[in-house]
């Protein structure tokens, strides 16, 4: 099935029933020995594990979160690009996406109340290939950074509750 039989698929079932458009994704995680964390989707049936490099008490075993959340944001970009080339009818030859972020510790560890835990700077670097020309390239990086799901994440604030069970 191409990208365009699953854009025009999904258009017609929202036309049919807006409720269409609302889709769920649960996640469950349970810690292992040291900082290692497997993680469970539950309704498609895949699992991951996340862990810590040694500095950070880990055993290094796989990448960790802040890593899967930069990784999380660059396939979600090389998979919307993918969709809105399809949708706009913009060939790609090639997509490369480099998601680079900074961290400052102090934030994590407590050592300063004046340093966020997150990512202070984010940097995403995009090399298409192609025939178009670099102005459709251009419109289509607009309504992939119009579009992209992690981007909307990183860029804007979004509620979030957690619960002590």
């Amino acid at each position: 099935m191409s990208l365009t039989d699953v854009i025009d698929g999904t258009r017609k079932a929202v036309d049919a029933d807006p409720h269409n458009a609302a889709v769920s994704f649960s996640v469950d995680h349970t810690l292992k020995p040291g900082t290692r964390t497997e993680v469970a989707v539950k309704v498609r049936d895949h699992e991951f594990t996340v862990d810590e490099p040694p500095a950070l008490g880990g055993t290094d075993q796989a990448a960790n979160p802040v890593e899967f959340a930069l990784a999380a944001l660059g396939s979600c970009q090389v998979i919307t690009y993918q969709f809105w080339a399809a949708k706009r009818g913009i060939p790609i030859d090639s997509i490369k996406v480099t998601v680079d972020g900074d961290l400052d510790l102090h934030g994590f560890f407590g050592f300063s109340l004046n340093t966020r835990p997150g990512f202070g700077d984010v940097r995403v670097s995009v090399e298409l290939e192609g025939p178009a020309s670099r102005e459709r390239y251009e419109d289509l990086k607009r309504e992939v950074d119009e579009h992209c799901p992690v981007l909307d994440l990183f860029r804007n604030e979004t509620p979030v509750s957690t619960k002590l069970t």
